[in-house]
């Protein structure tokens, strides 16, 4: 193969989709500011075993010291290392957030397109989604907790299945909206299987809102596990999560706040990235804002 010249290189380069950062970042500053900082924390979960110690090490003789250049957000009350038991706690939430958010989207998604389709079963099936909606996350975790061994497999459980019913309305309502549309009633006139229906002109319509809802969705599913976890129904202890940190060092809050501290901001930095990305996708997604800019 030869290589190509420099005239036809740029004309294929020039050609290839590009993103233009500097635009998204003055058009959209809050999906731009929130998906960074979301970005990177990711990222600095993901390589937490690269750069941050055990976070299981005991050292008694090294309990409650202060912040130094050795242990960067010092000790808690065990002489475990704040810094590496933050850093690995930042998997737990992203693991429970993103899955637990993923599962509620594509149940709720499913739910969704069955009851606002079909109006034979949506009478039924929106009347199992009110009473999902009364079960509290709070008891229904310590219930299932309390049933079984625990573990984040539960935990995922407990905190997605609340969540399905908020998405379930959000896609039903997408679809009671979409399917009396023309080009449905075209579709479904010319021949159009079911499927081929529900894949080309109904799933569509419900990506964008489907967008934004995972955010919040995310971002729920991570305080309530903080949550879940300070009371003692989330992970189990020998897991580092912000929520155990927070639990577990509460009562040396007056003496070693750096051990509450940690944790607390990395959590309220982790929601805030995730709010404020769900925040800008809705005002990207909006033909309102659209039509202001």
């Amino acid at each position: 193969m030869t290589p190509l010249s420099a005239p036809v290189e740029a004309t294929l380069m020039s050609r290839l989709p590009t993103v233009d950062v500097t635009r998204v970042a003055r058009r959209h500053p809050l999906v731009f500011v929130g998906g960074v900082t979301l970005a990177l924390l990711i990222v600095l979960a993901l390589a937490a075993p690269l750069y941050a110690g055990d976070p299981l090490t005991l050292d008694p003789f090294r309990r409650l010291k202060s912040p130094s250049a050795d242990m960067w957000f010092g000790t808690d009350h065990l002489g475990r290392d704040v810094f590496a038991r933050t850093a690995f706690g930042a998997r737990v939430s992203l693991m429970v957030g993103l899955t637990s958010a993923a599962s509620a989207v594509l149940v709720g998604l499913l739910v969704g397109i069955v009851a606002g389709y079909n109006r034979g079963f949506d009478g039924v099936v929106m009347r199992v989604m009110d009473g999902l909606m009364s079960i509290p996350t709070v008891l229904l975790a310590i219930a299932l907790v309390s049933l079984t061994r625990g573990g984040p497999g539960i935990l995922i459980a407990a905190i997605t299945i609340p969540q399905i019913p908020s998405v379930a309305r959000l896609v039903r309502s997408v679809v009671l909206s979409v399917r009396v549309r023309p080009y449905v009633e075209a579709a479904i006139c010319g021949g159009a299987r079911l499927p081929k229906v529900l894949w080309r002109h109904i799933l569509p319509s419900t990506i964008p809102p489907l967008m934004v809802q995972s955010a919040y969705v995310s971002a729920n599913a991570i305080l309530t596990e903080a949550g879940l976890s300070f009371l003692g129904a989330g992970v189990p202890p020998e897991i580092p999560s912000w929520g155990n940190m927070i639990s577990g060092s509460r009562l040396y809050l007056p003496i070693a706040p750096w051990t509450i501290f940690a944790p607390g901001i990395c959590l309220a930095v982790m929601v805030l990235a995730v709010n404020l990305l769900g925040d800008g996708l809705r005002d990207m997604f909006d033909p309102r804002s659209k039509r202001r800019r």
